[in-house]
């Protein structure tokens, strides 16, 4: 059974879902970021502390490696499902078995491309995969099969906003830069019962193709390192590379935290792993940042260490120190040749196009991106840009804003607001997704029909949309009858009623 590589026959993986991305625009490259010394929106640096010296800056870098969406594994054929029966998912190669040997996932690698010239990277025509080796319960082989010397694409950036204040009207721009984007296989699960004392290995994960996205520090706040993971998490989810659900494990984050001294050398940075939630994130990188301050005010030392979030505490506790780095004895993975890709002008005469990867046939392909679909919402509709931010980041929110748009007289501004101040107010409140909304964009649309041909009244339209809460069924015109809620328009008949009051009162 040979090694096969981008120059021989691809093992193809069909990618979830309908599909590959759409066409769109080529993003333009951007300018590499500086590293931001501030450590909130307004560029302020952290207060000195009790020493009266000059401030403390923070610097915060991110690993984030992001499941690709794939059917199959990066070197074998087993399936990916997420929870599935342990150990159901396990090819011979998955769990190390004597003879076995890696394959190439042709969807992994278009994945990666993908994603690379989304973040504005340099694509490597000539990448080059290693042997990463630590010895684990859950590593079956003693080894991870990564690209530690030549990665798949290198030198990126990833523009991110964020707020000033928490202030949506006031929104800055931040850049990081992209240091380099690798292929690589993920580790197996451990899961410990300390009810039992004993230790299970779950080998489903074992294998699955991962991108790892190394980006400089070029952070400085909890703040920024969530805004940024977002952004890189919907250009995930756009492209289709990756689905990136962190409660599902498909995205996990590694911050690198110190702090200095202005005109100092970067301090000793401490490693927190495998966080899941962009709110523990921003709480991890802020809480590290504190206690290292602290640390270092009360005469202490930072120690090179690798630690852990906890949720309940609110704190980073300590996993393992670094102090004797760890050898992983890199080296050449035999078992795969050099991954060889080609664009429009190195692709070979009578080449077959289903034994190469063309990175310019990808660059055509790319979709629209977040920043590009937000700037499009804006000059379409004439929303504003703190409001585009809200439909992008509620996953489907966009397009259901846009058919109630297309099936509505009201103007887009008006519409906007009925979404995220009442709608999205409902969908947070009993914790639902705008997919499981009981209240469709067509019935919405219906809603605000009847309020714009002023048939009801804008308190009225809020009791129908109360009422298709329920779900029972009804459309609003229904609703609107069966509660009388119309608004009078005969005059005759208002000022028989106003004089039926005024006889009333006349008679009391």
């Amino acid at each position: 059974m040979a090694a096969r590589g981008c120059g021989a026959v691809w093992r193809r993986a069909r990618q979830r879902g309908a599909g590959g991305p759409g066409p769109g625009p080529a993003p333009a490259p951007s300018p590499r970021g500086q590293r931001a010394v501030a450590c909130n929106a307004r560029g302020g640096a952290v207060p000195a502390g009790k020493s009266g010296l000059a401030p403390w800056i923070p610097v915060v870098g991110l690993e984030i490696h992001a499941q690709i969406s794939s059917n199959s594994k990066l070197f074998s054929g087993a399936q990916v499902q997420f929870a599935a029966p342990p150990n159901s998912l396990v090819s011979f190669f998955d769990a190390s078995l004597p003879g076995t040997l890696p394959v190439l996932n042709r969807r992994c690698v278009e994945a990666a491309v993908m994603t690379g010239l989304a973040l504005n990277c340099s694509i490597n025509k000539k990448s080059l995969f290693d042997r990463k080796h630590y010895f684990y319960a859950d590593l079956p082989a003693g080894y991870q099969i990564t690209q530690q010397r030549v990665p798949i694409a290198v030198n990126g950036s990833l523009s991110y906003s964020l707020c000033v204040d928490n202030k949506m009207s006031q929104m800055v721009t931040r850049t990081v830069r992209i240091k380099q984007i690798q292929l690589e296989q993920d580790s197996g699960k451990s899961l410990h019962d300390d009810t039992r004392s004993q230790t299970l290995v779950d080998l489903n994960r074992a294998g699955v193709g991962l991108m790892e996205v190394v980006m400089e520090p070029d952070m400085c706040c909890g703040e920024e390192a969530a805004a940024a993971v977002r952004e890189l998490q919907l250009i995930l989810q756009t492209l289709g590379s990756s689905q990136a659900v962190m409660a599902e494990g498909q995205l996990r984050v590694d911050a690198n935290v110190s702090v200095h001294r202005p005109g100092e050398p970067y301090g000793v940075r401490t490693e927190v792993k495998n966080i899941n939630s962009m709110r523990f994130l921003a709480k991890a990188v802020d809480y590290e940042i504190q206690r290292q301050i602290e640390e270092l005010e009360n005469g202490g030392t930072i120690l090179n260490e690798t630690r852990a979030f906890d949720s309940k505490l609110g704190c980073t506790v300590p996993m393992r120190d670094k102090e004797g780095k760890q050898d992983y004895r890199f080296m050449p993975e035999p078992n795969l040749p050099p991954l060889i890709l080609y664009d429009e002008k190195s692709l070979p005469a009578n080449m077959n196009h289903q034994q190469v990867i063309n990175i310019d046939w990808i660059h055509k392909r790319l979709p629209d991106l977040p920043s590009v679909k937000r700037e499009k919402l804006v000059e379409q509709y004439g929303i504003l840009p703190e409001h585009s931010f809200t439909l992008l980041n509620e996953d489907g929110l966009a397009e259901f804003f846009e058919t109630v748009v297309k099936q509505t007289q009201m103007k887009p501004k008006k519409v906007i607001g009925w979404i995220l101040n009442d709608l999205l107010s409902y969908l947070k409140q009993h914790s639902l997704t705008v997919k499981e909304s009981p209240v469709s964009s067509f019935l919405l649309a219906d809603l605000l029909n009847l309020l714009e041909k002023k048939e009801i009244s804008s308190t009225a339209a809020k009791q129908v949309l109360a009422e298709l809460w329920k779900g029972e069924g009804k459309t609003p015109l229904e609703i609107v009858k069966e509660q009388k809620l119309e608004l009078l328009q005969d005059q005759k008949e208002l000022e028989q009623i106003c004089q039926a009051v005024i006889d009333g009162q006349e008679n009391e």
